[in-house]
């Protein structure tokens, strides 16, 4: 399989990650007994000597186009960053990769979206965000000529009012003939759910994680209509079992995709990922890596199941691929560098 000669578009958000990583004596990790979430404590007042800071480039809308560009596609990413010295980091280190920067807007205002990640024990880090420009993107900077021979057009999570754009980017990307995936973060599924329902017939593939994934099948079907007919999938993969806000996960899948997208992805962390057409759901579990962080690993399993989808390859080819770059990535201390070149790929599956 190669992608050389297809062109692929990137949308979403572009950062500098300043990442810092505390000696596990230095903070202390509590796990809820009537939660599932785990929680980081450090020391009020206290200045804490770390293993390393590093400062990278991050977002989803550049994870998205370095994977995609390493992966053999000519790449552009059209994202918003500040006109500071943020933003001018990020457009060089996405030239240093090949991409096409020229569609970079530089916000006169706003300054570039930045990230601090605090992280140790799991690797699995706090993410303190400041949004910056990416919040600010409006459908007329928008050139539907821009989507001219675009083989793949890649949406993920829109910030902010960013996110009112979405129906008119997938649009503009289906009617150039464009593979259209997307990926939309929490917010975009709770405050701007009408929008995303909007987008949906523009869409082949969406993707989610599992908790994006239930908000989704809230937002689908009203919560007097919902329906308990769970199919016993007990002691199999954990969504199959237990479904989703009342539904099966095959219930879901389906009407998803009566709304248009051709795909829906589920990730589920360290279980696995879902993948669903109207012919069914393939589960493919997740491999064993050295974690060094978490971040990006999404964006990288998304992106690459999506480069793949978007040739006509077969949902478990898609799953191997994404699965076999997210390890690399979660095995890197950012979201760039772990990211595998299209030979690394098929090495990796064959």
């Amino acid at each position: 399989m190669s992608f050389t000669g297809l062109n692929a578009l990137t949308f979403g958000s572009a950062t500098i990650d300043v990442i810092a990583i505390v000696p596990d004596e230095d903070i202390e990790r509590i796990t809820m007994t009537n939660a599932t979430s785990s929680f980081l404590l450090l020391e009020e007042g206290r200045k804490i000597d770390v293993s390393s800071i590093k400062s990278s480039v991050g977002g989803g809308g550049t994870n998205a186009g370095v994977a995609l560009a390493r992966l053999g596609f000519s790449t552009s990413t059209f994202v918003r960053t500040g006109d500071d010295l943020e933003g001018k980091e990020i457009v060089e280190r996405l030239s240093v990769e090949g991409i096409k920067t020229d569609l970079i807007i530089q916000d006169a205002e706003m300054p570039t979206g930045k990230a601090i990640m605090v992280t140790s024990h799991v690797c699995n880090p706090t993410i303190f965000t400041n949004r910056g420009a990416n919040t600010t993107l409006i459908e007329s900077e928008i050139d539907p000529a821009i989507f001219a021979d675009r083989h793949l057009v890649y949406i993920a999570s829109l910030s902010g009012n960013s996110a009112a754009c979405l129906t008119h980017i997938v649009q503009a990307a289906k009617e150039s003939g464009a593979f259209v995936a997307t990926n939309p973060g929490i917010r975009q599924l709770t405050y701007w759910a009408g929008d995303m329902i909007e987008a949906l017939p523009f869409v082949d593939l969406i993707s989610v994680n599992a908790v994006e994934a239930e908000q989704l099948a809230l937002t689908l079907l009203p919560k007097g209509n919902r329906v308990h007919a769970i199919p016993d999938h007990a002691g199999g993969p954990v969504l199959l079992h237990k479904g989703l806000a009342g539904r099966s996960l095959e219930v879901f899948v389906a009407e998803v995709c009566k709304l248009g997208p051709k795909i829906v992805l589920i990730t589920n962390g360290a279980e696995g990922a879902y993948a669903g057409t109207k012919d069914g759901i393939e589960f493919y579990p997740a491999g064993k890596a050295e974690v060094g962080n978490t971040a990006g690993a999404g964006d990288s399993f998304a992106t690459t199941f999506s480069a793949f989808a978007s040739v006509g390859s077969d949902i478990v080819t898609c799953l191997k691929a994404a699965s076999a770059n997210a390890l690399s990535v979660i095995a890197a201390p950012d979201t760039h560098s772990g990211l595998l070149t299209g030979d690394a790929v098929k090495r990796a599956i064959e």
